[in-house]
């Protein structure tokens, strides 16, 4: 009974169940955990989707900024792009069932040692507020104004946490925090323009948000993807595992129990 943490699938199918298979995992004994990004840029969107939901109880999964998007697509918020190659979803007789089952996954996933989200959990919280929140954005996906969420969810601000935010201003940060997230400014709001890797950073007000110096100390190990520039990332509490499968890099899993990395690179 193993628990399987992998990056960013974004349609890579194949690679998939290569790395299962490298792993051997196990459906019926063992846990997989996706860290976002179901679908996008990869040619296999639909199979990863409808794998995902397959698996039942199997399956942990959080939501990535490329699954909202896929959501708001189909909800005729914004027109889809070529370059996302999630069309075959949107014309699926089983459309519909994939989607309700997507938007209702949460912006968190948690065990007893570790927590997986998409791009990583705001230096400015603690866990029970991550929990809080995480929840607070679950709720209202499964909730009757849903389709609004995702109209209101476009926009970088507010760029910094407040415990007085309500409404869809409360919710864009959060979604922004577990979805978005890359560097943050001194002052701990979170920039959404810079996606390069650390080492090509010059301006010195930014630094990553698992650097932040007065970032909160979580309890358990953190665990995400997202951000394919690090090319993978390990630090006492934070393990980043996007390695850019869908660029040409590859997909990286870790076995939780004993450490054990298994990387599959992209066909």
């Amino acid at each position: 009974m193993a628990n399987y943490i992998v990056g960013d699938p974004q349609g890579c199918f194949r690679e998939l169940q290569m790395l299962l298979e490298q792993a051997q995992f196990n459906a019926k004994l063992d846990t997989l955990w996706i860290a976002g990004d179901l679908v996008a840029r990869g040619p296999d969107s639909l199979e990863v989707l409808r794998f995902a939901r397959s698996l039942g109880k199997s399956l942990k999964v959080v939501l990535g900024n490329h699954d909202l998007h896929l959501l708001a697509v189909a909800n005729g918020i914004h027109r889809i792009k070529d370059k996302d190659r999630t069309r075959p979803i949107l014309e699926a007789p089983d459309r519909d069932e994939l989607l309700d089952w997507l938007r209702q996954q949460p912006l968190m996933q948690e065990h007893a040692e570790f927590v997986v989200c998409h791009a990583g959990i705001s230096p400015l919280w603690d866990l029970d507020t991550a929990r809080a929140n995480a929840l607070y954005v679950q709720e209202a996906l499964s909730g009757s104004h849903w389709v609004t969420l995702l109209k209101e969810m476009y926009d970088n601000q507010p760029e910094l946490w407040d415990c007085t935010l309500t409404g869809y201003a409360k919710l864009r940060y959060i979604i922004n925090a577990f979805t978005r997230m890359r560097y943050c400014y001194a002052n701990g709001g979170l920039d959404m323009a810079c996606k390069q890797p650390p080492s090509e950073v010059s301006d010195p007000n930014l630094v990553p948000w698992f650097e932040w110096p007065d970032r909160v100390k979580l309890s358990k190990t953190v665990l995400f993807g997202h951000w394919a520039a690090l090319e993978g990332y390990q630090n006492s509490n934070v393990i980043g595992l996007d390695t850019g499968c869908v660029w040409g890099g590859s997909l990286t899993m870790i076995r939780w129990e004993d450490q054990r990395y298994f990387v599959q690179a992209a066909l």
